[in-house]
């Protein structure tokens, strides 16, 4: 198989759906040899039906140290490892602080830092040696969230943020071997992109109503993004060759903002 990915061994952490399986199926389309971990069973069997033995599933949750550990080791084989992208994340649902309990506060702020940033830490941490290894790289997700007061409330707001943090830390400490980068997407149709459990949160951010709506006339282009269309971004951070100069940068794929 030809393309811009041949022969690149990636892992990908929340790559069952939404923006997380639109860049699965770019990586698979460009070539590239793919594992993903995944922690909903629906999702992982979804990607199993899809493509069979051309990508391996892993299910396991991202926080979990034993999953990523073994997330890594499917992913490494005996070819390492040349790339990671985190898709992993939860949504606060747009909770206004004003609206919480404090205790509700504490324990909401505890899980959406812990899945959105410490799943990110500690799958580059545990992935380090073998990126290192091949001289490669690492992608992160952020969200418009991470550049504008929009698309979620402080909680998941404020963990996107922590993430650009990480992207410009991570890019400095992890060099010269190790690239790091991010893709900050704007309002996402299609996404279903699970709420808080411990604020009681069942729907999914795909079922706010006038949520495309909203997205459309927050942007410069008047579009309503789908997962499929952040994926270019994301491969060509991958790219090892027209990326090759690029760490430290998020490259924003929200529509533009005016």
């Amino acid at each position: 198989m030809t393309g811009r990915l041949a022969g690149r061994t990636i892992l990908v952490t929340g790559g069952g759906s939404g923006i997380g399986r639109g860049v699965v199926d770019a990586y698979v389309a460009e070539g590239a040899r793919l594992t993903v971990l995944e922690r909903s069973a629906d999702a992982a069997a979804e990607l199993e039906k899809e493509y069979g033995d051309a990508v391996s599933v892993v299910p396991g949750d991202a926080t979990d140290v034993e999953a990523v550990e073994k997330a890594v080791a499917a992913a490494i084989g005996d070819a390492g490892l040349d790339h990671l992208t985190c898709c992993v994340g939860v949504f606060d649902y747009y909770a206004s602080i004003r609206e919480l309990e404090p205790d509700d506060i504490a324990t909401a702020a505890g899980e959406i830092w812990r899945t959105n940033v410490l799943s990110t830490l500690l799958a580059i941490n545990i992935a380090y040696p073998w990126l290192r290894s091949a001289r490669g790289s690492a992608t992160l997700t952020l969200s418009a969230s991470a550049f504008y007061p929009e698309g979620g409330g402080v909680l998941y707001g404020s963990s996107k943020w922590a993430l650009r943090g990480v992207v410009a830390h991570l890019a400095k400490d992890l060099a010269p071997e190790v690239r790091v980068n991010g893709v900050a997407p704007g309002g996402t149709s299609g996404t279903r992109l699970g709420g808080l459990d411990s604020l009681g949160q069942e729907m999914t951010a795909d079922r706010v109503a006038g949520r495309d709506d909203q997205i459309r006339a927050g942007s410069a282009l008047e579009v309503v993004p789908r997962p499929e269309d952040h994926a270019g971004a994301y491969v060509y951070l991958a790219d090892p060759a027209a990326a090759r100069v690029v760490t430290g940068v998020v490259v924003n794929t929200d529509g533009g903002r005016i």
